[in-house]
């Protein structure tokens, strides 16, 4: 089981990578922006995507219409992830393709249980 995190953010890739291995999640690759994870999910499969939306270079949007295109990752889960909360993202994000979404600061305990949900099928 291998998860990509796309996070721009220093810190918070730190945070969500300890949070990933500490519940069992041990395979993580990470990457800064959405232009890094076109490239890195073109040479290696993935279970599931976080992705963050408000990055430079390549946003989580364009990202992840991108990543859809791409032969086996029809399926593939994407949960958008990001500090931009504001009023449409959601259904923004749902319309360029991610599976589900989830806003930051978020409780530790709820985005471990949505991993979960996406990957436990995976696990069987």
């Amino acid at each position: 089981m291998k998860i990509l995190l796309v996070e721009d953010n220093k810190d918070a890739r730190y945070i969500i990578n300890r949070l990933l291995q500490k519940n069992g999640f041990k395979d993580v690759v990470m990457v800064e922006n959405g232009k890094e994870a076109l490239e890195v999910v073109e040479k290696e499969n993935f279970s599931l995507i976080l992705m963050d939306i408000r990055m430079p270079v390549m946003d989580g949007f364009e990202a992840t219409k991108k990543i859809r295109e791409m032969p086996g990752y029809k399926e593939t889960p994407i949960i958008a992830v990001t500090a931009y909360s504001m009023k449409g993202d959601r259904e923004e994000c749902l319309e360029a393709g991610a599976t589900d979404y989830l806003s930051k600061p978020f409780d530790n305990d709820d985005f471990v249980e949505l991993v979960k949900k996406y990957t436990s099928d995976l696990s069987k």
